[in-house]
């Protein structure tokens, strides 16, 4: 069986997209939150950054050649802009580690 033939593989996949969709739309009013809802926000954005990690290291670990093209089309992709797949996740990790420096200087 190839790696998206499995069940569980697309329902992460879909899983994971419908839930970034929502922080993304979500995060268009990051400014007019609360405290609580920053903090909040920035938790789920972290927790959704470790489940895309965690989903594409599945990616490259797998043998399936499918799952394998996906991880050079995202090196492809991302390299057109200058940038490997590790630097995406710390520069994300960073701009995460940036809001919250943010958030704890406001009163």
């Amino acid at each position: 069986m190839g790696f998206f033939d499995s069940e569980i593989v697309q329902q992460e996949a879909k899983q994971l997209f419908e839930n970034y969709q929502a922080l993304i739309k979500l995060g268009n009013n990051y400014g007019k939150f609360d405290r609580e809802g920053k903090k909040l926000f920035i938790d789920q954005m972290e927790a959704m950054m470790e489940r895309y990690r965690i989903f594409m290291k599945r990616f490259e670990l797998s043998e399936d050649f499918m799952a394998q093209m996906t991880v050079e089309q995202l090196k492809t992709q991302l390299g057109q802009f200058g940038v490997t797949p590790q630097q995406m996740f710390d520069q994300m990790h960073f701009t995460l580690e940036r809001m919250k420096a943010e958030l704890e200087k406001q009163p």
